[in-house]
């Protein structure tokens, strides 16, 4: 009985979630694709570069943690993306930041082009900070259609922008992205749609007037975040970051477990790591065991069960080591969409 009930809420919550992509993606795509991965939806994060040049004080990458850990240090090459799209047909979405910056990767111009010949829509959400890009690599994010990519500007000069992304240059940014907006125009492209994602500090709130003027100047969306760990640079005056941005800075976003099932993340030599802040340890790799198998993993899912609050703690799950998953966040979150009190283990 207790194996049917739980059965029964972990579809009940899949149903809800796969209910909200309804309009978005073909009925029948989203029904194959959760029967085939168990996944929500057609996308999956495939981080293109673990590698950074800068050394921003919050970022493991910038800390030097992840060079020694599950992430390591590298590039996806063209073969293994070349696989991976072929391998999977289903997927047609694919988000390509995460710990790195994508523009240092030297395939990617290679990349952006078999993306486009696939009919492949790529984007980098996650964010880069755009400081060296190739000229032939501005014109192939037009000419090949890059969806969207987030660029990190915590500032409008860079007095204030290099205190958090330390050794960056934010007039190397600006001309860029000006020289982005040339190939935009020549190709008479909307595409890439870039942001200007600025993450609110202390140090930068009072520059988020000029900067959000900058954005609209360079035809940038803008969009403030809080920043993830208020104990660096709190914010100083939250009223007038309030008025100014929108963001309640005192709230948290929404948590990174449900990429498990709607956009699970991918390391740049495969491995499967389920989320975007999974540093600890992966579920296998799906350059060589597939990413249907990967998925499909008894430790995949019973992650996935752990999260729902079906499932006690187990040590070889990397959750135990997350902030997120310790805080009870997402339990919260579960217990709002089934609308019950989640269990507790503790």
């Amino acid at each position: 009985m207790k194996k049917l009930i739980s059965l029964f809420k972990i579809r009940l919550f899949e149903y809800r979630l796969l209910k909200s992509y309804i309009g978005s993606v073909p009925f029948w795509k989203l029904v194959y694709n959760f029967l085939k991965y168990g996944i929500i939806g057609e996308s999956v994060r495939l981080e293109t570069s673990s590698v950074c040049q800068l050394k921003c004080p919050l970022c493991p990458t910038g800390m030097g943690i992840n060079k020694k850990g599950v992430v390591g240090w590298g590039f996806l090459n063209l073969g293994n993306f070349k696989k991976f799209v072929d391998e999977n047909p289903e997927i047609k979405k694919v988000e390509i930041s995460n710990y790195g910056e994508i523009f240092l990767n030297p395939s990617l111009g290679e990349i952006l082009r078999y993306a486009y010949e696939k009919g492949i829509n790529l984007s980098a959400g996650t964010g880069a900070n755009f400081n060296f890009v190739r000229e032939d690599i501005l014109e192939a994010l037009v000419k090949y259609q890059f969806k969207r990519f987030n660029i990190a500007l915590d500032g409008a000069s860079q007095e204030t922008y290099q205190i958090y992304r330390k050794g960056g240059d934010f007039n190397n940014v600006i001309k860029n992205i000006k020289r982005l907006n040339y190939y935009k125009e020549k190709y008479n492209s909307k595409f890439p749609i870039i942001t200007w994602q600025f993450v609110i500090f202390g140090h930068n709130e009072h520059e988020l007037p000029k900067a959000k003027a900058m954005a609209g100047e360079l035809n940038m969306k803008f969009v403030p975040k809080a920043n993830w760990n208020p104990s660096f640079s709190p914010v100083k005056d939250k009223e007038t970051v309030l008025k100014e941005s929108g963001i309640d800075v005192s709230k948290t976003q929404e948590p990174w477990c449900y990429q498990l099932w709607k956009s699970p993340q991918i390391n740049w030599d495969g491995k499967l790591l389920g989320c975007c802040v999974n540093i600890w340890s992966d579920f296998g790799n799906v350059f060589e065991n597939g990413l249907e198998k990967s998925l499909r993993s008894e430790k995949y899912r019973y992650t996935k069960e752990m999260l729902l609050g079906l499932k006690p703690p187990r040590e070889d799950i990397p959750c135990l080591k997350c902030p997120v998953y310790k805080s009870g966040i997402f339990q919260k979150e579960v217990s709002k969409i089934l609308g019950e009190r989640a269990q507790n283990y503790e």
